[in-house]
């Protein structure tokens, strides 16, 4: 396993951060019964296609795969972006230089969950702490600080920076970006 960097663990943290603010919405939203495509329809949908990430050829859903790669991308973004990187992640940045990566790989996950959650997935469920809670220091030890506006800005200019690496098209990326802009009012709390 390669050894992450301290710029590659603040990315990780803002992703924590994120996900956490998300929860309380993704707790609330119940899964679409419709049979109009949904946005997770568009992102790759249900079809099953090797897990690149397995060594035992564990199958995935092509949309998960795709949410997983660009919330991937996007914690890299963030690692290298001192907009962000510095203020947000000491807790998990001093887990992965301790080579602990539970709390980055849950990161992942629970961003993963989230997004495949928020954008129609009918076989996912987020677990993770609502958008208020996760995002407030006090009741979440992971944060570093509450988050300003252009803290919330940044992380969405980060999160098309992660889409466009993974080749997303731009009508996707603005509905991602719309779905995340809804979760403005609970994140930011300064």
């Amino acid at each position: 396993m390669k050894k992450l960097t301290f710029s590659t663990v603040m990315a990780v943290m803002a992703i924590v951060a994120t996900t956490i603010a998300l929860s309380t919405t993704m707790t609330s939203c119940k899964k679409s019964t419709s049979s109009v495509p949904t946005l997770y329809d568009s992102l790759g949908g249900t079809a099953m296609v090797k897990d690149p990430a397995s060594s035992s050829g564990a199958m995935i859903e092509t949309g998960r795969l795709g949410i997983r790669s660009v919330v991937d991308s996007t914690i890299f973004v963030i690692a290298a972006d001192p907009a962000l990187n510095n203020k947000f992640f000491s807790v998990l940045l001093g887990e992965v230089g301790k080579s602990n990566f539970s709390g980055f790989n849950e990161l992942s996950m629970n961003l993963t969950d989230f997004f495949s959650v928020a954008t129609g997935a009918k076989d996912y469920t987020y677990t993770g702490m609502d958008m208020v809670k996760a995002h407030n220091p006090a009741t979440n030890s992971r944060m570093g600080t509450k988050a300003s506006t252009a803290d919330f800005d940044q992380f969405v200019g980060d999160l098309v920076k992660g889409a466009q690496k993974n080749g997303l098209p731009s009508n996707l990326i603005g509905s991602v970006g719309k779905l995340v802009y809804t979760l403005e009012g609970q994140v930011v709390q300064k």
